[in-house]
């Protein structure tokens, strides 16, 4: 109703009587397609808060990715349908999530799944959200290291991933080789050589050279635990039970750090 007022009201201040005929015309429509929006989305709150629908796709987009990219080695290995479960089971997904996320694995692993469609929705959703894309895609780069190497196949699929969602293949480079100075660095996996290896894989994780000043250092350690807030992933569509990844992140960025600033304050 209050579409035929106002263009009622709008047309005949413009032009006099056509405009007012013209404009309940208009307000007609309006108030007709609103009611249609109004009633699809449950109201008010449905109709302005998707954010239900986004952490869906993002679950499903996630697990799907995982399906394709375990797919690449040519056999989905018993790794990674272990790490494909371990994870879920880390998320405290629900008896029903699970499911969900294990349908979407077994989407991504067909031949014909459409990757590149799933991958440009999922990229329109959130392209204004650059800390919840970038750590989508360290999520899929977790998963084609479950075997400690990647092959070949994968690298190439994590490219078209990363080009997807408007990552750089520097970029992408940039998340392998800290996600790996990760990995060694939580797993103490580095040789004992009076934790030189282990100082070089903190400078690593946060992205940074041994030989930057401390502004440097803490600029850069600043940026990344901004990107990996837990708080601030929620905040931006993230599942909650899906900042697991993000909360360990920040553990392992806060650890690099201290080793830092302890190794220098020793110089």
């Amino acid at each position: 109703m209050w579409g035929k007022i106002l263009g009622a009201l709008f047309g005949l201040a413009l032009l006099k009587l056509p405009g007012l005929l013209i404009g309940v015309l208009i307000g007609h429509w309006f108030d007709k397609a609103f009611k249609q929006q109004f009633e699809r989305h449950g109201g008010f709150n449905g109709l302005f808060n998707d954010s239900a629908d986004e952490q869906g796709l993002f679950r499903y987009t996630t697990f799907a990715a995982m399906g394709h990219i375990a797919k690449a080695t040519g056999v989905v290995t018993t790794a990674h349908i272990q790490q494909a479960s371990q994870y879920m089971q880390q998320l405290g997904l629900s008896e029903a999530q699970q499911k969900e996320a294990q349908a979407a694995f077994r989407d991504g692993k067909a031949v014909n799944f459409p990757l590149r469609q799933q991958l440009q929705h999922f990229y329109q959703t959130y392209r204004r959200r650059k800390d919840v894309l970038q750590l989508f895609l360290e999520i899929q780069l977790s998963t084609a290291c479950v075997n400690g190497q990647m092959t070949a196949g994968q690298y190439s699929l994590l490219q078209q991933v990363a080009g997807y969602l408007n990552f750089s293949q520097a970029h992408l480079e940039r998340l392998l080789q800290a996600y790996q100075a990760q990995s060694r660095f939580s797993s103490g996996r580095a040789p004992r050589d009076n934790g030189v290896a282990r100082l070089q894989d903190a400078y690593q994780l946060l992205g940074v050279t041994a030989d930057v000043s401390d502004t440097v250092l803490k600029k850069a350690y600043r940026k990344l635990m901004a990107q990996h807030h837990p708080d601030k992933l929620m905040a931006q569509g993230v599942p909650a039970e899906m900042l697991d990844v993000a909360k360990r992140r920040t553990q392992d960025i806060q650890a690099a750090y201290e080793l830092i600033k302890q190794q220098r304050s020793s110089r």
